[in-house]
């Protein structure tokens, strides 16, 4: 992709009213575009961020099982009511009617719909266990958005939903995706700790926040020191051994780690004095059981292995896209920009053709760009006019991992010049050695 038919609209002032790093980060980068309070245009290069986190969220949700559906955004306010939601929700649900006046709303979240789902299809407990899940927009109301992104009233969600016949079978389901939040974050170059948390309106009795450790932090989190050490599952974890996964959410939990509406101070002051984190933390996932909270009132009911019908015991399980693009950001930048992970960079490489026009730089760029192509590797070509500290600083500010430098002088000595993003580490080689080392091989 050449940068003069892409649309990146670069911001060279910081915007004002940008409160953290990764909002500044995200307009400066033209990431997005607010268009309205808490509601936000993602523009290509942002989408294409987003777009790289979700897929790792859905190889890793069906890693462990669970099965990928899409339902619709508006939902009817008669499911809300059945469970008993629809009044006691708040304001934070957009409340519609249509053109028959049937009350409708902007789904906030799904258990309702899944609900409904699940009961018009499955009548055994020869069917479960059973994981749904979809990745869509949802719509909260929010009295203050704020931090970009981060808390905003639109935004993109994966939510799973878990069916068992009792709660032994759910409390599989839950550390089933409890391991496979630990991988997507892991995969996202993040480092989380579950965090015993509040259920908040969707109910429940077990919940799990997934925190990463910042300082633009929403709210204070007190964990043990060791949980940044753990190692998180690998590739080859065994989602139906029941109690290999036990083990490893035992192992997770077996420390001190609570959000501050859990925080026990006496408890926490047991932890030994150099082993104890308190700081300031993002929430990246949440995860629930709730029992039969929806399952009864909704009469969502299967029969046992004795015929006897009984209410399922259900889960809920949140990952938010729109919310983990600025926390990689938070947790990966620099004072001149993003870093990006690799398993997240929207292009791999930035390509700078610092002379546009002369014939061995044009070439050169031409060749570097093929031949990364042929070996699975997207760049993203500066065949702009800009002087070459401005698109030095671009290339920083958008942070993909590689830089390839093209310019007369090196390509007379038959070099271009590699910088990796992260490390800020320069080498002037070859183009086949820049080759190698940006896409191996």
């Amino acid at each position: 992709m050449h940068l003069s038919r892409y649309f990146l609209p670069i911001l060279r002032e910081t915007p004002k009213d940008a409160e953290i790093v990764s909002h500044r980060l995200m307009l400066r980068a033209g990431m997005v575009r607010q268009e309205s309070a808490g509601i936000y245009a993602w523009l290509p290069f942002g989408l294409r961020v987003m777009a790289k986190i979700a897929q790792i969220v859905r190889e890793e949700q069906n890693r462990s099982g669970a099965l990928e559906l899409l339902m619709p955004t508006l939902q009817s306010a008669d499911l809300w009511r059945e469970s008993g939601r629809y009044d006691a929700y708040g304001k934070e649900m957009l409340r519609i009617t249509d053109r028959h006046e049937r009350d409708m709303l902007y789904g906030p979240t799904n258990e309702e719909m899944i609900t409904e789902i699940f009961r018009a299809y499955v009548r055994s407990y020869k069917h479960l266990p059973l994981n749904l899940y979809h990745i869509q927009w949802k719509f909260r109301d929010e009295i203050r958005p704020r931090f970009g992104t981060m808390r905003s009233r639109e935004f993109l969600m994966k939510d799973a939903y878990s069916f068992d016949l009792d709660q032994e079978g759910a409390r599989h389901s839950y550390n089933k995706m409890f391991v496979a939040y630990l991988r997507t974050f892991e995969r996202l170059g993040l480092r989380s700790i579950p965090m015993r948390a509040e259920s908040g309106p969707i109910g429940g009795d077990m919940s799990h926040e997934f925190i990463i450790l910042a300082s633009t932090g929403e709210s204070e989190v007190y964990c043990h020191k060791d949980y940044l050490d753990f190692p998180v599952p690998g590739p080859d974890t065994n989602f139906d051994d029941v109690e290999g996964l036990k083990e490893i959410v035992t192992k997770w939990t077996s420390l001190y780690a609570a959000t501050s509406e859990k925080h026990d101070r006496d408890a926490f002051s047991l932890v030994p004095k150099d082993k104890q984190v308190t700081a300031r933390g993002i929430e990246v996932g949440h995860i629930f059981y709730f029992g039969t909270r929806y399952s009864e009132p909704m009469k969502a009911v299967v029969a046992g292995p004795d015929g006897t019908e009984r209410p399922v015991h259900m889960g809920s399980y949140g990952i938010g896209p729109t919310r983990l693009v600025p926390a990689v950001i938070e947790a990966s930048h620099d004072e001149a920009g993003i870093i990006w992970p690799d398993a997240v960079a929207p292009f791999d490489v930035s390509i700078l053709n610092l002379r546009p026009g002369d014939s061995a730089c044009d070439a050169a760029c031409e060749k570097l760009e093929r031949a990364l192509a042929a070996k699975g590797k997207e760049a993203l070509v500066d065949d702009t006019d800009e002087r070459p500290g401005g698109k030095f600083a671009t290339a920083d500010l958008i942070g993909l991992p590689w830089q390839i430098i093209v310019g007369p002088k090196g390509l007379g000595a038959g070099q271009v010049e590699v910088k990796r993003r992260a490390t800020g580490e320069r080498s002037s080689v070859s183009i086949e050695d820049a080759l190698r080392m940006v896409a191996g091989g």
